[in-house]
C-alpha cells in the first residue's frame, strides 16, 4: 500500500501495491477523484519531490477539461487528414436533400453504375453483372484471351447465353479500356417452345392468387412480364375492361380488352399501393417457378416445367395470328414497331397448327344494307351471295 499526493488539489489517496504497473515496476498513472487530473510518476516536469528518502518525478497530464475538443485529430502525411469544410458542407447538402452519385469502389458496383450511366433497364443490368460475376469466378477479368476460352468452355451455356456473355464483358472491357475482339455466336434456329391452352389453364388453377392473375393478365393480352408488373390500379378501367399499358424495349404502348374473369381476379388482389403487384419481378418469378414444380411433378406432365412468362406470350401470338392471319393485327397487339419482329409467329402457327385453317365458323346472313355493316363492325368476313342473301362468317 502507498499514499500519493495529487500535484493539483493536495489530496491523498491510499492505493494497492501492483496497480497498473509498467515493465520497470512504476505505477503507470494516476486519478484524482478530487479534481479529476491525471498525473505520473515516471516522467520529470522539472520539480523533483523526495518521498521516504527516494526521489519523484512527477508530471500532471491532461484532464477531461484540457482535452481539445474542438480541434482537428492529428493524421499522417501519407493518408492526409478531411478536409472539414468539404465535410461540413455535404452534410449541409444531405440535410437540404441533395443525393450524392459517386461510383462505388467495388468492380461489381462500378460496372452496374457504368451501364446505369448508359441508361440501360434494371433488369439487362441485373443479368450482364450475373453473368461478369459468373466469369470472374473461373478466369481473370483483366485477361481478355482467358475470358475468350472460358465462355467457350461453358458447356451448359446455349449459344445464346454466351452470346449475353460476350456483350456484357464488351461492357466491361470497355469500362475498364481492355482491348476485346468479340466472338461471334449465333443462338440456334429453334422455335421457341409454345404450351397448349389446356397446360397454361392448369398452371393458373394452381397457382396462388397473385401469381394466377398474373398468368391470367398475360395470357389474354400477350404482354410482357415487365409491363405487367409496372401496371399500376389507375390503368385498369373497370368500366371498359381495358388495360393501359406502358411499353417497354422500345416498344408501343397500347390500350388492351381483357375479360370479366380477368378483370375479376385482378380486382379481387389486395391493394397495397399504387401498383397492381408490389413485389420485386424477380420475386414473382422465383415463385411462379415453385409453384410450377409443385404442378409439373403433381399432374406428371414435365412440359409444365417449361412454361414461362414469355411463353405465355409466345402462345397468346400464335393463337392470335392463328385466328386473324393478319400478322399487322398481331404487331400492333405486341407493341412491335418493325413487323420483322412478328414473322417468327407465321413459322410457329404453321409449325403448331400445320398451316390448316380452323374449319369451326359462325355464319350470319345479312338481308339488308343496316344488318351487312352491323356483321363487319363485329368483325365478320364478307363470304358472297347466294340467293339473294349476303353471307358472312367470323372464325369461332
Amino acid at each position: 500500500m502507498s499514499t500519493v499526493t495529487c500535484p493539483s488539489c493536495g489530496s491523498e489517496r491510499t492505493w494497492r501495491d501492483g496497480t497498473r504497473l509498467t515493465r520497470n515496476g512504476d505505477v503507470q498513472r494516476y486519478l484524482c477523484r478530487e479534481c479529476g487530473y491525471r498525473f505520473s510518476e515516471t516522467t520529470w516536469n522539472g520539480s523533483d519531490q523526495y518521498e521516504h528518502g527516494q526521489r519523484i518525478h512527477r508530471e500532471v497530464l491532461c484532464s477531461r477539461a484540457d482535452l481539445p475538443f474542438s480541434r482537428q485529430i492529428c493524421a499522417s502525411e501519407l493518408k492526409g487528414a478531411k478536409n472539414l469544410a468539404e465535410v461540413e458542407s455535404r452534410t449541409e447538402k444531405q440535410a437540404a436533400g441533395a443525393v450524392e452519385h459517386r461510383p462505388p469502389e467495388s468492380i461489381v458496383g462500378k460496372f452496374e453504375y457504368f451501364l446505369m450511366k448508359r441508361g440501360l433497364a434494371k433488369g439487362t443490368i441485373q443479368q450482364r453483372t450475373t453473368l461478369l460475376k459468373t466469369l470472374a469466378k473461373c478466369c481473370s477479368l483483366y485477361d481478355a484471351e482467358s475470358v475468350k476460352l472460358a465462355i467457350a468452355c461453358k458447356d451448359t451455356w446455349s449459344k445464346g447465353t454466351k452470346r449475353l456473355a460476350v456483350i456484357a464483358y464488351a461492357d466491361f472491357a470497355e469500362m475498364e479500356g481492355i482491348r476485346f475482339e468479340s466472338p461471334t455466336y449465333r443462338p440456334d434456329g429453334a422455335h421457341p417452345f409454345v404450351p397448349t391452352e389446356q397446360e397454361i389453364d392448369i398452371l393458373i388453377a394452381g397457382s396462388g392468387l397473385r401469381i394466377a392473375a398474373f398468368l391470367q393478365l398475360i395470357k389474354e393480352t400477350g404482354i410482357r412480364t415487365g409491363e405487367a408488373w409496372r401496371l399500376k390500379w389507375v390503368d385498369i378501367n373497370p368500366d371498359s375492361r381495358t388495360v393501359r399499358v406502358t411499353a417497354e424495349k422500345g416498344s408501343k404502348p397500347r390500350t388492351l380488352k381483357i375479360s370479366g374473369k380477368c378483370h375479376a381476379m385482378i380486382d379481387s388482389l389486395p391493394r397495397e399501393g399504387e401498383k397492381i403487384w408490389t413485389a420485386a419481378l424477380h420475386s414473382i418469378r422465383v415463385n411462379f417457378h415453385r409453384q410450377r414444380l409443385r404442378l409439373a411433378q403433381k399432374m406428371k406432365n414435365p412440359r409444365l416445367e417449361k412454361v414461362t412468362f414469355c411463353t405465355l406470350r409466345h402462345w397468346y401470338a400464335t393463337n392470335l395470328y392463328h385466328q386473324t392471319k393478319d400478322i399487322l393485327y398481331v404487331k400492333s397487339a405486341l407493341g412491335h414497331r418493325f413487323v420483322g419482329n412478328t414473322m417468327i409467329y407465321i413459322d410457329l402457327e404453321q409449325a403448331i397448327y400445320g398451316g390448316v385453317q380452323d374449319d369451326q365458323f359462325t355464319v350470319k346472313v345479312a338481308t339488308n344494307l343496316s344488318e351487312a355493316c352491323q356483321l363487319l363492325e363485329s368483325g365478320f368476313d364478307y363470304v358472297g351471295n347466294m340467293h339473294g342473301h349476303e353471307l358472312f362468317r367470323k372464325r369461332k
